[in-house]
């Protein structure tokens, strides 16, 4: 009796990531349900990967390449997983790729990198976004709590003048009772209102499409954007960037929070207008925790560096380190039910694509 047909698949990704996302059990699950051996010849050559890596796709071998052999063997690919790094996937490069059924990003959105096509030729998408919503999530539970304790504050003064620690504490600070607004019923601000569940807080939710019956309202009080800011003395931002939500967050909303209010980023940096929140800071002592920013990094003297209400830290909250085999396994868990014939688990359409970040 032969083995089953092994779908030919390929890597195409930053050349240094499948030794990152995957685990040596993960890659030799992928194995044995993918041949990533016949397609090895569309790999590009690189300095970065490690010698043990799996031979990846960096740049596509189309039309106008040298290589008449990278040009057949990415002819038969069937299974591309994709990921950070990954070139653009045009209308040549699937041309390039007649036997193309799937598409398996490892990594967030696919947006930037697939093009509409894709979905027109039939090609199953999936991404591992809703894996990657878990580590922003952790970064945002923590950084609310902190913040409703203060220790932002703390940290810049107290390395300063010890004798902080001598002072009666603020009467505002803690988390009990504590109004936190999510901004975007997203994969992330989701997970963020279920790992709010144990804590005394009260949870309000603004999103534009969220329907009536939605179960993320069992946990979370549905309320209009400016309500959400005049009730809320901690907002953590969720949305997608999209044409509709750039500026969404700006002096108008600002001027509803209390004084000392904190506005946390970890989606987008145009979805908050950073001269309005650099003036708010400046005047009346709001608080800002940006893991984005635009641009990304901030120039020297910005004023969002000077100011001491402000913290930055580098686009961090999302998969970084052991984090990234939780794209890896979600990835391979998607390869699996391809093969299978089974459903996608986390199937990207081109109509959800719009609404995503």
């Amino acid at each position: 009796m032969t083995d089953p047909h092994k779908p030919v698949a390929a890597f195409a990704m930053r050349p240094d990531l499948p030794g990152l996302l995957f685990s040596d059990d993960d890659l030799a699950a992928l194995s044995r349900v993918l041949d990533f051996e016949t397609a090895s010849a569309a790999a590009t050559p690189s300095a970065e990967a490690p010698a043990t890596a799996f031979p990846t796709i960096t740049t596509f071998p189309i039309a106008g390449s040298t290589s008449t052999t990278a040009s057949d063997a990415l002819a038969s690919v069937e299974v591309l997983i994709t990921g950070w790094g990954c070139p653009p996937i045009g209308r040549a490069e699937l041309n390039a790729m007649p036997r193309l059924s799937a598409v398996i990003h490892a990594a967030g959105s696919v947006k930037g990198h697939l093009d509409d096509e894709a979905w027109d030729r039939g090609i199953r998408v999936t991404s591992a976004a809703s894996a990657n919503a878990y580590p922003v999530a952790e970064y945002t539970l923590a950084m609310i709590l902190l913040a409703g304790k203060r220790v932002p504050d703390y940290i810049r003064r107290y390395a300063v003048d010890p004798a902080l620690y001598d002072e009666s504490p603020d009467p505002s600070i803690g988390n009990f009772g504590r109004t936190v607004g999510i901004v975007g019923a997203s994969r992330v601000g989701r997970r963020v209102i279920e790992l709010l569940r144990p804590f005394d807080v009260e949870v309000l939710l603004y999103d534009p499409h969220l329907s009536a019956g939605d179960p993320v309202l069992a946990d979370a009080r549905r309320v209009e954007l400016n309500e959400l800011f005049a009730l809320s003395s901690i907002v953590s931002i969720h949305a997608p960037l999209l044409p509709e939500t750039v500026g969404m967050v700006g002096a108008k909303q600002l001027a509803l929070l209390p004084d000392g209010a904190t506005v946390i980023n970890t989606a987008r940096a145009p979805i908050l207008d950073q001269d309005a929140l650099a003036a708010a800071v400046r005047d009346r002592g709001l608080r800002a925790i940006l893991d984005v920013t635009d641009p990304e990094p901030l120039p020297s003297g910005h004023q969002l560096r000077e100011l001491d209400g402000v913290v930055l830290t580098p686009h961090v909250a999302g998969a970084l380190g052991t984090e990234l085999r939780r794209l890896g396994a979600c990835a391979r868990r998607e390869a699996e039910l391809f093969v299978a014939g089974a459903p996608a688990a986390f199937p990207v359409t081109k109509e959800a694509l719009i609404a995503v970040a």
